[in-house]
């Protein structure tokens, strides 16, 4: 079963086009990680968070890389992060045209 992961956290900026430039390639590098199907980038100026949204095939993928993200983080100086695992309901999320990915 697809496990979806949240995560958030403070962050100060960059945001927007300074943030693309800042974190490609962090991008690039999280694309590899095993078992994610796909990332959503999520930011909010206003509140100063940061975050993203990650599909993986299972459920030790997404564990796996949450605690590789917490030391990234916390390396770079963010020690609240908040995150939250989900299984997916593959079947509902098909008929409200989810992007569940491939099986």
């Amino acid at each position: 079963m697809k496990t979806l992961l949240q995560i958030d956290f403070p962050f100060p900026g960059p945001f927007g086009e300074g943030m693309t430039d800042a974190m490609k390639d962090l991008a690039i590098s999280i694309a590899e990680e095993p078992g994610l199907i796909w990332k959503i980038w999520t930011e909010n100026p206003e509140t100063n968070e940061a975050g993203g949204i990650y599909l993986f095939h299972d459920d030790a993928s997404a564990r796996a890389y949450l605690e590789k993200h917490r030391a990234r983080l916390e390396a770079f100086g963010i020690t609240e992060v908040n995150a939250k695992l989900f299984q997916v309901n593959e079947a509902l999320t098909a008929i409200d045209d989810g992007p569940v990915g491939p099986a």
